[in-house]
């Protein structure tokens, strides 16, 4: 039993020690951040248990890191140490309870500042000027990267302003901001290199590169969060430091806050764990600080941790998982996409089964195969997508399918450069549900009580086979639907005799023409006004319009030289359907040839709703900020085009003005 205990405890250390080079050596996870610490707590827990076995090489009594070849050692002149984590507000709460005991009387405030993604740095400054820049390393030693810093524009090499140390250990975080990471990933991938999985990895591997002029490439930036040694003028607390930065010219995240108790800390917590998307570099937590430093030294450290500090680690954004089956689906317009199937793994807050695999060349580019470990990543809302592969177990390599799997259709690529496959068979049922959910969806023809379920069992009988058969349906047809009851079949009969009278750019849309939106729809319709026009329209026409593309074009072109969509047509013709768009007459409103975008989540509109409220006044709403854009209207939890706005001098509005402009 003890042998086993003891095997198990190497094996663990062996392992972390493993993880620990590739993340701090390489720079390439092949593990979340979180799967890491399970490891090191478990190990922990382990050696607590059973003390015979505690070890002075253990990872648990060291701050992890290894010293790279190719860059002379520097001894930090006080230690560096790592941070303990909390992954929920009970355990804040339980480090806070262990603060306030370790204190007795005293009563403490908090420093709170966001915890930024990426790898820390010791920056010496003697007399004013910048002496050496240093990687963590292990805690005590560490690389001396100065050449690299030297680079980074947002550390100065002298200090400025008053009251400047002799001597000091200034401590921060190196990253790299989304829109550099995302440039730079594009441009390892047009070379054939291998990508980064995330900008903390970018800005560890970039700081680390032993070629200067590559470093000097990648865009790394500087935040200046902790004090390590220092010798001058007395600085009694956390807040105080942040702000004689500032005063000495080295940067500082703007977004930190003195909070006088852990419910405001648990606030702030929650605030950056929504608002977290909003800004333009990755944070992954809150780091809560006691602002005292006479309590900070009062409270002590361990030899791993400090005492008087702590990180709240916001849900993962990245998990390791297996690969289980590579699937793919049919779309509307007969695009097929592959879907990798998981083992089921916690990622961002919730338990993930299925990612995105883009299309057939993300799957060469990925070599991923089915029985692979992987790593995923989810921001946000957004669909999980698979970053890379990092232990390749699988056998057999995936086969671009040559038929349909839902049809048996041939599965065609229109041109070589195109990257989509698609099902050529225009019949296809998958297409036909995909088709049949657009055109009833709100946005389009807005028929209440078409969803899903009803639309796969009307195609599954046979009962309907295009859209215009939908206004064919009787009172039979939707009795044959399970939990179809009186009721049910006259309010979806209702809602399909309504939809009849949607303008003909909702009907545009409805019909899900490729490259075609919800504002493409509304311009053709405003501009052709009649259903024939737009189906018998030239090049010439459309090129007329400035806001359809050559490519727009052809997909409507095309759509409409097809038999079976003229015959459709001219079915939802004698169904009664509306033709004609008309022109409101347009009042003298605030909107009137004004160019609106919206931002965020408006409590009194959809974002379709509002963008049609500005169209039906006379306005242009369109979907990006640019110099021509009259006002942007920002609703709870705007994104980047808020900053881009207040960039550019774009008058920027709430939804209350919006609305009084609209009267």
């Amino acid at each position: 039993m003890r042998d086993e205990i003891k095997n198990r405890i190497e094996e663990l250390r062996d392992k972390i020690r493993h993880h620990d080079y590739l993340y701090n050596a390489l720079s390439q996870p092949e593990i979340s951040d979180r799967e890491y610490d399970l490891l090191m707590r478990r190990l922990k827990e382990l050696e607590d248990k059973y003390p015979e076995y505690k070890s002075a090489d253990s990872p648990t009594v060291r701050v992890g890191g290894a010293i790279l070849e190719g860059f002379r050692t520097v001894r930090h002149k006080e230690k560096m140490l790592s941070l303990d984590n909390t992954y929920s507000f009970e355990e804040l709460k339980d480090w806070a309870g262990r603060v306030f005991k370790g204190l007795g009387r005293e009563k403490p405030e908090f420093v709170v500042e966001l915890k930024i993604d990426g790898l820390s740095a010791n920056i010496t400054y003697v007399k004013g000027k910048r002496l050496i820049g240093a990687t963590r390393g292990d805690g005590e030693t560490g690389e001396d990267v100065t050449g690299n810093i030297e680079l980074i524009r947002a550390i100065p090499p002298f200090l400025s302003g008053k009251d400047i140390p002799g001597f000091i250990e200034i401590r921060g975080e190196v990253f790299m901001e989304k829109k550099d990471f995302a440039a730079l990933n594009k441009e390892r991938e047009k070379e054939g290199e291998v990508i980064f999985a995330n900008p903390r990895n970018a800005a560890s591997g970039s700081l680390k590169l032993l070629d200067t002029s590559l470093v000097a490439k990648r865009r790394l930036n500087f935040f200046a969060h902790s004090l390590g040694y220092y010798a001058g003028q007395e600085i009694e607390t956390q807040a105080d430091f942040l702000k004689r930065l500032k005063q000495w010219g080295v940067r500082t995240n703007p977004e930190w806050k003195l909070a006088k108790d852990i419910g405001e800390v648990i606030r702030y917590c929650n605030h950056w764990q929504a608002e977290r998307d909003r800004i333009n570099y990755e944070i992954d937590g809150i780091v809560v600080k006691v602002n005292d430093l006479a309590q900070q030294k009062k409270l002590g450290a361990t030899s791993k941790s400090p005492r008087w500090a702590v990180a709240y680690k916001f849900p993962a954004r990245q998990a390791t998982t297996e690969v289980t089956a590579i699937k793919i689906n049919v779309g509307r317009t007969g695009v097929i996409t592959p879907t990798a199937e998981l083992r089921p793994v916690e990622c961002g807050g919730v338990v993930i089964k299925n990612a995105t695999l883009h299309n057939f060349d993300e799957i060469k580019r990925l070599d991923i195969k089915a029985g692979d470990r992987v790593l995923i990543e989810r921001a946000g809302d957004v669909i999980p997508k698979v970053v890379k592969v990092v232990e390749s177990i699988g056998k057999n390599k995936f086969i671009i399918p040559k038929s349909c799997p839902v049809c048996s259709g041939k599965v065609i690529k229109e041109k070589e450069e195109d990257v989509a496959y698609r099902c050529a068979n225009p019949l296809c049922p998958a297409q036909l549900e995909r088709g049949l959910e657009h055109f009833a969806c709100r946005q389009a023809m807005d028929i209440e009580g078409m969803g899903e379920a009803v639309i796969e069992q009307l195609v599954k009988l046979k009962i309907v086979h295009d859209f215009s058969d939908i206004y064919k349906l009787s009172k039979e047809d939707l009795s044959k639907l399970q939990l179809f009851k009186e009721k049910k079949i006259n309010n979806l009969l209702s809602a399909i005799e309504e939809s009849k009278s949607m303008p003909l750019s909702r009907l545009i849309f409805a019909l899900g023409i490729r490259h075609i939106g919800e504002k493409a729809a509304f311009v053709l319709a405003r501009y052709f006004k009649d259903m024939d026009k737009l189906m018998h329209a030239k090049k010439e026409e459309f090129d007329a319009i400035f806001e359809i593309g050559p490519a727009m074009a052809g997909a409507i072109r095309d759509f409409f030289s097809g038999q079976q969509v003229k015959t459709m047509i001219e079915k939802l013709r004698k169904a009664g359907l509306n033709f004609k768009e008309e022109t409101p007459e347009i009042k003298n409103t605030a909107l009137a040839g004004k160019t609106i975008v919206f931002t965020g989540t408006l409590n009194g509109y959809s974002r379709s709703q509002a963008e049609a409220l500005v169209r039906a006044l006379g306005g242009n709403a369109v979907g990006a900020v640019s110099k021509n854009v009259d006002f942007l209207v920002a609703g709870a939890t705007f994104g980047s085009k808020f900053n881009k706005a207040k960039k550019l001098g774009i008058k920027i509005i709430n939804e209350e003005k919006f609305r009084e402009m609209a009267r």
